[in-house]
């Protein structure tokens, strides 16, 4: 290799990459109040599937109930299909692809992603915010991470801002 290379060094790392890629996805979700992003990778750095939250297939998002707050029956909580959730059931190869990847998220997953990440073999969970760390969602999908060894960690803010603007 050349002493005196000219390539760029402002690239952006593989993290950065696939994470910029679940930021991307997120904006996606007609979701008016959270909208997140996920894309499973394998362990060659190659992109298995991406999701983000929203309403099932075939379920108009134009009549769907966005509230967060209200009767359960008319609020998002029932009806959405999380990003994790969706990246794993986007994927079209073979379930055995997934075993040992690892999910880039922007939001840590709650019990119920934990639950389906651990069934598809995902085995690293690399996300962004953590804004609802204390609550018991997010606690439980912490034990069951811990008890499954799924590990989790939170990506290197300070690295370079993953912003992304259109």
């Amino acid at each position: 290799m050349k002493e005196n290379s000219t390539a760029r060094n402002d690239y952006l790392s593989w993290e950065e990459y696939f994470m910029a890629i679940a930021k991307l996805s997120a904006m996606r979700s007609k979701d008016p109040n959270t909208q997140v992003g996920a894309c499973i990778i394998s362990n060659d750095n190659r992109i298995l599937s991406i999701g983000y939250n929203g309403t099932p297939n075939g379920f108009n998002d134009e009549e769907f109930p966005w509230n967060r707050d209200g009767d359960p029956l008319e609020t998002k909580y029932l009806y959405v299909v999380h990003a994790e959730r969706n990246a794993i059931l986007n994927y079209r190869g073979s379930r055995k692809d997934l075993e040992n990847s690892r999910i880039y998220v922007d939001l840590f997953p709650c019990n119920e992603c934990a639950k389906e990440i651990i069934q598809a073999g995902i085995k690293e969970v690399i996300y962004m915010s953590d804004k609802y760390a204390k609550t018991k969602e997010t606690i439980a999908a912490k034990k069951l991470f811990d008890a499954c060894n799924v590990k989790y960690r939170k990506i290197d803010e300070n690295n370079k801002e993953i912003v992304i603007k259109m």
